[in-house]
């Protein structure tokens, strides 16, 4: 472990910050000046203003800012709440004010990956037409206390075992790269403990279910060094100041540092254009840049049990189609689930998860029948594109939006208005040694998520470790 990267890093934020907030207060009074911002001097220096106080990280979760959706034609408001919540995640349900229509029960699992669950805000927003949406919204771990405990693969697969429960019988699942194999696990116990509210369909996105099948640079890079490698020169310690201080994480910043070394040169392109655009007075596509970015540039870390666990099971000794995963003793055996449909869905350009990587699911599950499966690969599509943009939205969507109200139980068994989820102060703090928990079924570990950083605003693929 380095136990200073991350105080350096924090040190070096911290002196930029009053640079940062000159150039945006410079950049808010030119809106205000009309007539000196729309002189060509005044867009350029709005731009270079606006590029100085973009370019630094956050670490605070941006608004998903989904205020009103279409339902069957109308205007629906949509109000955010908290269904249940830990210590490391909130169970974030997006409810609707309109109350007479009954819609479908579906559980979004975040990846953890250097970025908020607002990354999956565009798949949120799409699904939101047809059904009632909950999503995992993890927590910052530097904004986690010590007293907590710890976050590994184990304690991943319980919080989505006890997120399902608190949503009730009849729901579904959709899991988004990094945690399809915390998912599929889950899944797995509860159906080996005929757990009552075992989902009624999964559906698994562009994730590393199997990264033998077809290796990627990604994957390749997992396993280019032995675990301590990682431990050594990746961990690093949360400085003093924050709520998790002490607590060992993999920073988020490093994290965002790897994606972009990825792509360093459109990185610098898109910067360039955002400020050609801006200096010419095109605002839209600098706008749209500028959001991307905004997002881009908000970052979590991951704790190092999490990280270090997933690098080991998922990446270096494929434990779970080995058939070796286990979950705070327990075996998890795909084979188990036989009621809940199963959708895997890839992208053909998908440079993170290859094609085929998802794919493996489907062997897995090998006592599903077959009218319980399907598989879909979109063409034209990276990573990013596989959950956002219009190949998701008008090729993939419709195809998830059948396979759920395919697999429904009774409109009567699943209205989540007439059987609303109370907030819960807790789905108590994970035991590692709980008994009950042992019985509920657990999971055992997986790597990064999704990067946005090979897209543009509208479509494209990104990065995933």
């Amino acid at each position: 472990m380095n136990p200073f990267a991350y105080a350096g890093y924090q040190a070096w934020s911290d002196s930029m910050l009053p640079m940062r907030h000159a150039a945006a207060l410079v950049e808010g009074a030119l809106r205000l000046w009309q007539d000196v911002a729309m002189t060509p001097q005044g867009r350029g220096l709005a731009a270079h203003c606006e590029q100085m106080a973009l370019a630094g990280l956050t670490h605070g979760r941006p608004p998903f800012g989904i205020e009103e959706v279409d339902v069957e034609g109308r205007p629906t408001r949509i109000v955010e709440e908290v269904a249940a919540q830990t210590p490391f995640c909130d169970l974030l349900h997006f409810r609707k004010d309109d109350r007479s229509v009954a819609q479908p029960r579906v559980l979004v699992i975040a990846p953890m990956s250097g970025h908020f669950a607002t990354l999956l805000r565009g798949t949120v927003r799409t699904m939101l037409a047809d059904h009632d949406v909950f999503i995992t919204d993890w927590r910052n771990p530097r904004d986690v206390s010590l007293m907590h405990g710890r976050f590994g693969f184990d304690e991943c697969v319980q919080h989505i075992i006890d997120f399902i429960g608190a949503i009730g019988p009849g729901a579904h699942l959709l899991a988004v790269c990094q945690p399809t194999v915390a998912a599929l696990s889950a899944v797995a116990l509860m159906a080996a403990d005929g757990h009552p509210a075992e989902p009624a369909s999964m559906t698994l996105m562009a994730g590393p279910i199997d990264t033998r099948v077809n290796p990627t640079r990604v994957n390749e890079l997992a396993k280019s060094k032995p675990l301590e490698w990682f431990e050594r020169n990746l961990i690093s310690m949360v400085p003093f100041g924050f709520a998790g201080a002490c607590r060992r994480v993999y920073p988020g910043f490093v994290q965002l540092g790897a994606f972009m070394s990825m792509n360093f040169a459109r990185h610098v392109e898109s910067f360039a254009d955002m400020h050609y655009q801006r200096a010419k007075g095109d605002p839209a596509q600098a706008d749209a840049i500028r959001v991307f970015y905004e997002e881009y540039f908000a970052t979590m870390d991951l704790t190092a049990e999490f990280y270090l666990e997933t690098v080991d099971t998922v990446f270096q000794r494929h434990a779970l189609p080995r058939g070796q995963l286990e979950v705070r003793g327990r075996k998890v055996d795909p084979s188990a689930i036989r009621r809940t449909a199963l959708f895997t869905v890839e992208g053909e350009r998908d440079d993170i998860c290859a094609v085929g990587q998802t794919l493996a699911a489907q062997d897995l599950c090998d006592r599903l029948r077959p009218y319980l499966k399907a598989h879909h690969v979109q063409t034209g599509v990276g990573h990013y594109g596989v959950f956002n943009g219009k190949r998701w939205e008008r090729q993939i969507y419709p195809r998830i939006r059948a396979l759920i109200h395919d697999n429904e139980p009774s409109p009567a068994g699943v209205n989540a208005r007439a059987q609303p989820v109370a907030p819960l102060q807790a789905i108590a703090p994970l035991a590692r040694e709980s008994t009950a928990a042992s019985k509920q079924g657990e999971g055992k570990r997986t790597i990064a998520g999704p990067d946005p950083s090979e897209s543009n605003p509208d479509d494209a693929h990104a990065a995933d470790v």
